[in-house]
């Protein structure tokens, strides 16, 4: 499948072209025939073809209104396919996924100018989902998958890693995209777990702790918690204690599991 539509700039349209790249993204989808699949910027439909052979359905989501009228009349009479003409930063994802009860699979070759912000619209809607095939900004990918206490490790990859296993599958260089961008890619896939890796009590709390932490980087955990809407009336001192934190630490040093002690503290004391 193929669209003669050229590349927009504005739109950070980089479109993948490689067949044996686009083969191993569908591998790493692993898509079955009663799967739901949600296509985030399908842009030329590299992917689409073989996603709309494999699946019970897909969901198109594609900012560009040329190729989305190119792709709705492409499957006008696949009744499986439904295609959304609109930006995926806007569109009301919980509306989308809530059509079915099955959990959906997400693949996407997201533009780097708004993968995080697509990331952070992803989590909220974990719920909704089994597995998500992303290819995504080498640096970006890196960061998903790194350590405590490395450079790359931020406020995404805490997030994301309270409801996914995240895995690296392959890097994907420039050449394999029209136009050519300057900087690798990588393809990752996030297998939804059955439950939070730990309990981190009020999630908005989570949230604006673990957010927070990562405010001042050059910072103690102990300062960058003062700023946080959900510790004003809090004695942070007893906090750090009674979690057994050194608050001299930096916040990119806390592993999730202390960020979940830390939010379930607050949490049991919020409620109470």
């Amino acid at each position: 499948m193929s669209s003669s539509r050229r590349p927009l700039k504005s739109l950070g349209q980089n479109f993948l072209v490689d067949r044996n790249v686009i083969d191993k993204i569908i591998l790493a989808a692993e898509i079955h025939s009663d799967d739901a699949v949600l296509e985030i910027g399908p842009g030329r439909g590299a992917l689409t073809g073989q996603l709309a052979e494999r699946a019970g359905r897909v969901v198109l989501i594609e900012f560009d209104h040329a190729l989305a009228a190119w792709h709705r009349n492409l499957f006008k009479d696949d009744e499986r396919v439904t295609v959304i003409d609109g930006d995926v930063l806007k569109v009301d994802l919980e509306a989308v996924l809530s059509a079915t009860s099955r959990k959906w699979k997400v693949v996407a070759n997201l533009p780097y100018n708004i993968s995080t912000e697509v990331l952070f619209r992803l989590i909220k809607v974990h719920d909704r989902l089994s597995r998500m095939t992303l290819m995504l900004q080498r640096e970006v990918g890196d960061r998903l998958a790194s350590a405590p206490d490395s450079p790359a490790y931020g406020v995404t990859t805490v997030l994301l890693g309270l409801w996914f296993d995240i895995s690296r599958e392959f890097v994907v260089p420039p050449g394999c995209f029209h136009p050519s961008p300057k900087v690798d890619s990588a393809v990752l896939t996030f297998s939804a777990l059955s439950s939070p890796r730990a309990d981190v009590g009020n999630e908005d709390i989570f949230k604006n702790i673990v957010k927070s932490a990562f405010s001042m980087r050059r910072k103690t955990l102990a300062n960058c918690l003062k700023s946080a809407e959900c510790t004003r009336e809090t004695d942070l001192a007893e906090l750090l204690k009674s979690c057994d934190i050194d608050g001299r630490r930096r916040g990119e040093t806390l592993s999730l599991e202390e960020f979940a002690r830390l939010s379930l503290w607050l949490s049991e004391r919020t409620s109470s």
